[in-house]
């Protein structure tokens, strides 16, 4: 399967929640609604859930105003230099792909207050003050996953055979194939991902700040 970015020579694929963002959705929500869980993530850690449906069924039972929302998802803290760092990378040759379990929602609106228009690969949702977010699966996606909703594999493996170069960055479990697909060089973690990639002995390049990442592939770039 090919990309659609022809106009690039290589990709970074990358993860959102708490990768391009310091902090993630799912965790904000949970303490602002401590009830809304439900026992669903044990319900998903114990395998009788799926990632997507434990998610799902947990931002279902979001009750509040939008604008409160909109304020929690602020909250996340969106990288600042990332327009910067897209454009610097995309000058460089360098596509950015976002490919996320989380919601489309919330992800499309704060790369628009950045002014970043990127490819978002994700599961689509609309939030009803009364309903909560309602995700679905992105069922129209040549990357459907039943499990997580996006097949973040599917993405890296797509762009490997459509870049000269790709790297992946990312933070969680879902990370961990599709960070094995790419170059150690080219391969960027933080958090539960670090600690998992140092544990079965992977090499990887630890970051705090997403920016980080697209200074070392520019750095790359230039032969320094």
């Amino acid at each position: 399967m090919k990309m659609t970015l022809p106009q690039n020579k290589y990709m970074l694929v990358s993860d959102f929640d708490g990768t391009i963002t310091r902090l993630d959705f799912y965790d904000l929500v949970c303490q602002r609604f401590p009830n809304i869980s439900g026992g669903y993530w044990h319900q998903y850690e114990a395998g009788q859930l799926t990632h997507f449906e434990a998610l799902r069924l947990i931002f279902a039972g979001i009750r509040a105003p939008e604008a409160d929302l909109l304020e929690i998802i602020r909250r996340m803290d969106i990288d600042p230099a990332i327009a910067v760092t897209v454009e610097r990378l995309k000058a460089a040759g360098w596509g950015v792909t976002v490919a996320s379990a989380g919601c489309e929602w919330y992800i499309r609106r704060l790369l628009a207050e950045k002014n970043v228009n990127i490819a978002v690969y994700s599961n689509p949702g609309e939030y009803f003050p009364e309903q909560g977010l309602l995700m679905r699966l992105p069922g129209e996606s040549p990357f459907l996953s039943p499990d997580l909703g996006v097949n973040k594999v599917a993405v890296v493996r797509a762009a490997l055979n459509s870049y000269e170069r790709v790297a992946f960055a990312g933070d969680g479990r879902p990370d961990l194939a599709p960070a094995l697909l790419v170059a150690p060089e080219r391969r960027f973690a933080k958090a539960w991902l670090a600690k998992k990639l140092h544990e079965i002995n992977e090499g990887f390049i630890p970051f705090e700040r997403w920016s980080e990442v697209g200074e070392h592939l520019l750095k790359e770039g230039s032969g320094l």
